[in-house]
């Protein structure tokens, strides 16, 4: 049985992995080195409480600022793709009351989100300077 990390260590590992995949300078061979996107994904799957929980964690840490596009294409997208009817709702709420939480949902893929859910997601998202956007919510 695999025990996943506590949230600011995966966290910190997510965020280490980030780094390195947003370098154009990184060295592939480096690859196995990082394990946090691995782990994040594996929380998402397996324990999306917690995956929700360190997705709102990492929007309020400044550490992770400059890779919130990569937040929201992947744990968050994935979240929804996976779990979206037994979080929507907490994404809508979450989206109305923190804009900054809005703004991280435009950023948002359809990837697999169920029809469905994919239209709350956009009716609550903020687009603004995502892929050259300038309104908010559709």
């Amino acid at each position: 049985m695999h025990e996943s990390l506590p949230i600011p260590q995966l966290l910190e590992e997510w965020r280490r992995w980030a780094e390195w995949v947003s370098d154009p300078d990184r060295k592939q061979e480096d690859a196995n080195n990082f394990i946090g996107f691995d782990e994040f994904e594996w929380v998402i799957q397996k324990e999306p409480e917690k995956g929700w929980l360190a997705i709102l964690n990492a929007i309020e840490t400044p550490l992770l600022e400059k890779y919130l596009g990569t937040l929201a294409a992947g744990p968050l997208e994935d979240l929804l793709s996976y779990h979206g009817e037994a979080f929507i709702s907490r994404v809508e709420i979450q989206a109305k009351a923190n804009p900054k939480f809005a703004w991280l949902l435009g950023g948002v893929w359809q990837y697999q989100i169920k029809e469905e859910i994919w239209s709350r997601v956009q009716a609550v998202w903020d687009r603004r300077g995502w892929d050259g956007n300038s309104t908010s919510a559709a």
